[in-house]
Formats: structure tokens, sequence, C-alpha cells
């Protein structure tokens, strides 16, 4: 259904480097990097057939959060839900809501972890046992 999730920055590099050690734990390697005609950068991780992208906005405002909008990384474990937590913060995220660990839902268990990336964006770390 979906092609890619795109976020906006207000800080390539700082998002750069967020987004390699926090897509790192998930086996993404570095994004291919995009400048535009209009010269704006765009990073393209590309892996598991998935692509994320963090771009500087085109029309020149800053990048806000989406109010509401939360983006779900599939996770293997439950190690690694909290090893994604962990590397968000240590790069510049916000841990926010429950710590990460399992949660009992309407859909059965499910370990999470929440963080804000350094623009506002919110991220999820999911993995259903």
């Amino acid at each position: 259904m979906f092609n890619h999730v795109m976020v906006g920055s207000n800080d390539i590099e700082r998002s750069k480097r967020f987004y390699d050690a926090v897509l790192g734990v998930l086996g993404a390697g570095e994004p291919v990097r995009n400048e535009a005609p209009t010269g704006h950068v765009r990073l393209f991780y590309i892996h598991a057939g998935n692509v994320f992208c963090v771009s500087e906005p085109i029309d020149g405002q800053d990048a806000t959060a989406g109010n509401g909008s939360t983006i779900g990384f599939k996770c293997k474990s439950l190690d690694q839900v909290k090893e994604f937590h962990d590397v968000a913060v240590a790069h510049g995220g916000k841990s926010i809501e429950d710590p990460p660990g399992l949660r009992q839902s309407t859909m059965g268990e499910i370990n999470l972890a929440y963080v804000r990336d350094p623009d506002g964006n919110k991220l999820c770390a999911i993995h259903r046992p």
C-alpha cells in the first residue's frame, strides 16, 4: 500500500546523525542523499523493501511535526524495541509516553517504545510477540 514515508527536517545533518543511528538498529544502512533542483536535500533510507525519507521542506518554510501522526517501525524483539528507544534518546531524541515495554491492548500483547526525533516527529518502535 505504501511506497514511502517522509518527514521534514530543519537541520538535515542533525537528522542524518539521528536516523543513521536509530535506523541502523533495524539494519538500515547509509541513506541515498539527493539534492533536488530547488537545492533542498533529501535522505532516502532504503531497507527491506521500505523507504523512509527525511527532507528539507520544498516550500522553504520550517518543518513541523504532524499533530496526531506516528510512524511505527517494526522490530524483531523487545530488546530491539528498547535499543531503538535508547539509541534515539542518545542521539537527540526524546522519550515520550510510558517506558519501553510490554503493553496489553485489545489486539493482544505489544512491545512498544515511543520517542520524538529532534524535529518533534513521533516515532514508535513496535514488536508483536
